[in-house]
């Protein structure tokens, strides 16, 4: 059986972004880290169970064939996600702590990078290609 390439469409990745900024955004407007769960809880799930429920939903409103859309790495994106998740649990746990430098530093960081990534430019895809590249570069010596 040849090796299955696994995509994901860009709208689902471009949401799920969304929802990050979105939910930094609430956050620091209203005082509420509660916000910070929603993408923390979908993000983790899609770590472990391999299911988003917020790109499940989105996937309902595509207008297109999933395939017709420009594809994301299935590999990169689980890699952005954890990327993701790991500050945004980082900001929860600080903000739950009352260190809200920390929180908001933390906050930030994954809200900033999910917004670029909207606009064009996937820092976390840049920091895997390095990482990628760091290990071959060990490997062949």
């Amino acid at each position: 059986m040849a090796d299955k390439i696994l995509s994901i469409p860009q709208p689902l990745v471009r949401t799920n972004q969304s929802i990050i900024v979105l939910s930094v955004v609430l956050t620091w407007v209203s005082g509420q880290e509660w916000f910070l769960f929603i993408p923390f809880i979908t993000g983790l799930m899609g770590i472990i169970f391999g299911y988003n429920p917020i790109m499940e939903i989105r996937k309902q409103f595509l207008r297109k064939d999933p395939k017709s859309y420009i594809p994301e790495d299935w590999e990169q994106q689980q890699f952005n996600q954890k990327l993701a998740v790991s500050c945004l649990g980082i900001g929860i746990l600080s903000f739950i702590l009352g260190w809200n430098t920390v929180g908001y530093i933390f906050t930030a960081l994954v809200a900033v990078a999910a917004f670029v990534a909207i606009l064009g430019f996937c820092i976390g895809c840049f920091i895997h290609f390095q990482w990628k590249q760091y290990i071959y570069r060990r490997s062949v010596r």
